[in-house]
């Protein structure tokens, strides 16, 4: 879950970071430690996102039997409800499907509820829940059905509020997944250039770095998050990957040692060993 591909995708002909950074998309959200995503459950009910879709593609069923009770339910009384009740029922049945990680189910009855009452935030709850299922995609297909769901809803929610930088970062982010992937790197960079600041385009831009064989530039971007963040341990860790990368052992060591030191998450920790022992 913290480690990267096992190979760093190589930079795609073409001028320009932007171009180099482009070139790493074979993981949707850019590989990083806090991977989000689409995850199955029996339950049925109309979701366009998931038709035709294998549990082999979708492997990580998360919904108990009892829990599949309740969404079959609100399946139910979702279909035959009218008006304000209608759109009640399809706000607890996203959910209750982000309650147990299937994200384009719930991007689905969030969308529902933002085409009866649009607003900036309706489309945005709707356009996080489809962006969690791409940032976990199985397949390449699946990355760019979900992708150019969230795309077109981050799109709406920009419209609404063109300064909602964190819908903004995720657009970039979901623009990997497109035909156009540099036009995702310039829209994390604009997000810097309005907030310097951002952890989540820092580390994004650095993920992307790293991916695209920069890591050196990589090595930049986590410094400046560790200076905004100290404490954000994805991006101490990928810091430390990017200094074994650039050959700084040591340094590599010593942060290693610093995500240690501030979690507990054994997932991290065992990822942090292995990169301990390369070293």
């Amino acid at each position: 879950m913290f480690l990267l591909p096992k190979g760093v995708v190589k930079p795609k002909e073409g001028k320009g970071e932007a171009a180099r950074d482009a070139a790493a998309t074979s993981a949707p959200n850019g590989g990083g430690p806090n991977t989000n995503g689409s995850k199955t459950e029996a339950s049925s009910g109309p979701v366009p996102a998931s038709q035709g879709v294998t549990a082999q593609q979708q492997p990580h069923t998360m919904a108990s039997a009892e829990q599949r009770k309740g969404l079959n339910t609100l399946v139910a009384r979702y279909r035959t409800a009218q008006g304000a009740a209608k759109l009640t029922v399809a706000t607890d049945l996203a959910k209750q499907y982000q309650s147990v990680q299937r994200f384009d189910s719930a991007g689905y009855y969030y969308e529902q509820v933002a085409q009866a009452k649009p607003g900036e935030q309706a489309w945005k709850r709707a356009a996080d829940q489809y962006f969690e299922a791409y940032s976990f995609a199985a397949t390449e297909e699946r990355a760019k059905m979900l992708g150019g769901k969230a795309r077109e809803l981050y799109e709406k929610v920009l419209k609404q509020n063109p300064q909602n930088l964190d819908a903004k970062t995720n657009l970039g982010m979901a623009l990997m997944a497109s035909e156009n992937p540099v036009q995702g790197i310039m829209m994390l960079r604009e997000v810097l250039a309005a907030d310097p600041k951002n952890e989540k385009a820092l580390y994004n831009l650095g993920i992307l770095a790293l991916q695209s064989n920069q890591p050196d530039k990589a090595v930049e971007r986590f410094e400046e998050l560790a200076k905004v963040n100290p404490k954000n341990v994805n991006g101490l860790f990928y810091l430390g990957v990017s200094l074994a990368q650039s050959g700084k052992k040591e340094q590599a060591r010593q942060t290693f040692q610093k995500v240690k030191s501030l979690s507990n998450d054994p997932g991290l920790l065992t990822s942090v060993n292995e990169e301990l022992q390369k070293l």
